[in-house]
């Protein structure tokens, strides 16, 4: 080892030349012999400095790969999936009046629902679709499932959900397009920019963008003194800044993580809808209080944002649209995944899917409303399937019905950023 080193110093110093191969070996049980003078000893193979105190970095896939499974909710999120991946779908065949032609929808809607093509996804659900002939084939929903897909919010109770939803913002302010993107969790009617936000102008108002031609910002009109909305955390808190903790089955809790949960759990921190100064967070070298209590701030956001929601569980992308607009200073796939007794993220569909676990009782939602058991009849009648129905739709099924019953995992569901929906069936 001191030999190694020694020449290691040297190669530094640059007296050493690299790569030179000795002339004669020192032949075995020969003891502790001395090379032949003139022999340069044979170098170690170089590493560089960075490569041998580089510290280890988790990458983000990994992070959602280490998390504690909760089976129960693997399993919610994958009856989620054939409904959440035909989304775009079900919305243009409410718009329509009339059954929609298969080549007219594919030029206006660009996506593929199924690896093995449209028809055979449009085939697994004929409880949920209904093929007509001849040709070319016309597709509509069965009524029983336009009949479920109406349920809705009041427009009273769309505009409360709303309200508190725009006073969480730090501007209270909030870009329409991203209020958009999650109408469904929140139970919003269809038309809620006009029976909702215009049927309200002493709450909302709607402004263009300055920033961004074409989109238009939603501002709260309301006077904040007048408000007074509770966290939806206060019903079930333990003590005064603690969160209610339900950690996974099987989770084992180490003593010196039980210690530092018990501290974060004392830690005070500012409420989803109390004022938060503009210089707050605005630094990136913050002290570490002050970062475990904007985590905090963003749990108790996060919180309150799952419980507007009508399943109580969102996709972390459309939530993400709302981090800035919220004041959130950290990473928020991070805070669900570093708060394992709050929420539970799902990687199911290659698409992650928070939930609240205070609202789950064994993937079973405690609270539930007329949308949400709407919503849980629709993923039903999916999950149903061809069973039970024989033939059906038969002359629109030709020669695939005999495999549509065939198994299928959450990957066949495809997004529909991917592929287009008239891809040949094979």
């Amino acid at each position: 080892m001191a030999i190694i080193t020694s020449h290691l110093r040297n190669w530094g110093k640059g007296t050493v030349p690299p790569f030179q191969v000795p002339a004669a070996r020192v032949p075995a049980g020969a003891g502790r012999a001395e090379p032949p003078t003139g022999v340069p000893m044979p170098l170690p193979l170089r590493v560089p400095a960075r490569l041998l105190f580089a510290r280890h970095k988790t990458t983000a896939a990994q992070h959602v790969a280490a998390r504690h499974l909760d089976h129960a909710f693997e399993r919610l999120a994958a009856a989620h999936l054939p409904l959440v991946a035909a989304s775009p779908l079900v919305d243009a065949l409410r718009a329509s009046p009339e059954p929609l032609a298969l080549p007219n929808l594919a030029r206006r809607l660009p996506l593929r629902l199924h690896r093995r093509g449209p028809l055979h996804f449009l085939r697994l659900f004929p409880r949920v679709f209904d093929l007509r002939a001849p040709l070319p084939l016309s597709l509509s929903l069965t009524p029983a499932a336009a009949g479920l897909l109406a349920v809705a919010s009041s427009p009273a109770d769309a505009a409360r959900t709303l309200h508190r939803l725009l006073a969480m913002s730090v501007t209270r302010s909030l870009p329409l397009r991203a209020v958009f993107r999650v109408w469904r969790e929140l139970a919003l009617p269809d038309d809620f920019e006009d029976s909702v936000v215009e049927g309200h102008p002493h709450l909302f108002r709607l402004v263009s963008n300055p920033a961004e031609p074409n989109t238009h910002i939603l501002h709260l009109v309301a006077d904040q003194a007048t408000e007074d909305f509770t966290p939806a955390v206060e019903k079930a808190r333990p003590d005064r800044y603690a969160f209610k903790l339900q950690f996974p089955p099987g989770f084992r809790l180490a003593k010196e993580y039980r210690k530092k949960v018990k501290e974060w759990q004392l830690l005070p921190y500012t409420g989803p809808y109390q004022v938060v100064s503009p210089s707050a967070g605005g630094s990136k070298r913050v002290s570490k209080l002050a970062r475990r209590k904007m985590e905090k701030r963003a749990v108790g956001i996060a919180h309150e944002f799952l419980s507007l929601t009508v399943e109580k569980m969102v996709e972390v992308e459309k939530f993400s649209q709302f981090r800035k607009w919220f004041g959130i200073e950290v990473n928020v796939r991070d805070v669900f995944l570093d708060h394992p007794g709050i929420f539970y993220l799902s990687a199911k569909g290659k698409r992650h899917t928070v939930f609240l676990r205070e609202m789950y009782d064994r993937g079973k939602l405690l609270e539930s409303n007329d949308v949400s058991e709407a919503r849980a009849k629709l993923v039903e009648l999916m999950l149903l399937r061809r069973r039970g129905l024989g033939n059906a739709n038969s002359s629109a099924n030709m020669a695939s019905g005999a495999t549509a019953d065939a198994r299928e995992s959450g990957d066949d569901f495809v997004d529909h950023e991917d592929c287009l929906l008239d891809v040949s069936e094979k």
